[in-house]
C-alpha cells in the first residue's frame, strides 16, 4: 500500500519524524507495519531498536522486499484481539477501500498504541493537492490512489469510539523541505493514539 519507494528526502524525514514519535511511547516489543511496501519502515525501526520485531503486513508482495511482509486480503487482519504492542501505518490509510474499517481493525489488533502518518486537508485546495501529490508518487508503483484523505480530523473521533484517544500530534509535519514544504506541509500529520481501556 506503501508508496514509499527508492530513498528520498521525503522519506527520510517522514521517518524521522515517525522513529520520534514511537521512541516517545518507550520500549515496543511487537508491532505491525500496515502496508509495509518493500519493507523500508520495518527494517529501520528494528535496525535502530525502536520496536524488537516488526511484521510487514502487505496485500501484494513487491519483487524486491527487504522484510519478508505476510500477505492478507486487505479486509482483516490476520492478528488476534490485542495481538501486539503497536500497530502503524505510513501514508497508507488513505488508500483503503474504507479508511475507517481499516482503523478500527487496526484498533482491534493494537494492545496499547497506534501511530499513524497520513494526511488531512480542511478546504477543495488542500483536497486538490493530496490528490496531485498521492498520483505522481504512487503512479510508478502502480498504487491506485482513491482520495480517500481525511477531512477536518474526522479519523480521530472515530479512533476516539474504539477506544483510542491521541496522545501527541505533529501537525504540520515537516515531511517536505523548502517551498514543496511551505505548500504542503499543513497537508501532513504524524499522530500517536493510546488505549483508553485496558485489552
Amino acid at each position: 500500500m506503501s508508496g514509499a519507494g527508492t530513498i528520498t528526502g521525503y522519506r527520510d524525514r517522514t521517518y524521522a519524524l515517525v522513529r520520534d514519535a514511537m521512541r516517545a511511547l518507550g520500549p515496543i516489543a511487537t508491532a505491525v507495519d500496515v502496508g509495509a511496501g518493500e519493507g523500508w519502515y520495518a527494517q529501520a525501526l528494528m535496525r535502530d531498536g525502536v520496536i524488537t520485531h516488526v511484521t510487514p503486513v502487505e496485500v501484494q508482495r513487491r519483487a524486491t522486499v527487504l522484510v519478508e511482509p505476510l500477505l492478507y486480503d486487505g479486509t482483516r487482519l490476520p492478528f488476534d484481539d490485542g495481538g501486539v504492542d503497536l500497530v502503524y501505518a505510513v501514508d497508507v490509510v488513505h488508500h483503503a477501500h474504507d479508511p475507517f474499517a481499516l482503523l478500527a481493525d487496526m484498533a482491534r489488533v493494537a494492545r496499547r498504541w497506534l501511530v499513524l502518518k497520513d494526511h488531512t486537508y480542511a478546504s477543495f485546495a488542500g483536497r486538490a493537492t493530496l490528490a496531485v501529490m498521492d498520483e505522481i508518487g504512487n503512479r510508478r508503483f502502480g498504487i491506485p490512489s482513491p482520495g480517500r484523505y481525511q477531512h477536518a480530523w474526522d479519523w480521530i473521533p472515530a479512533l476516539e469510539r474504539v477506544g483510542f484517544r491521541p496522545r501527541s500530534m505533529l501537525h504540520p509535519a515537516p515531511c517536505h523541505g523548502g517551498l514543496m514544504g511551505a505548500l504542503t506541509n499543513r497537508l501532513q500529520f504524524v499522530a500517536a493514539f493510546e488505549r483508553t481501556d485496558a485489552h
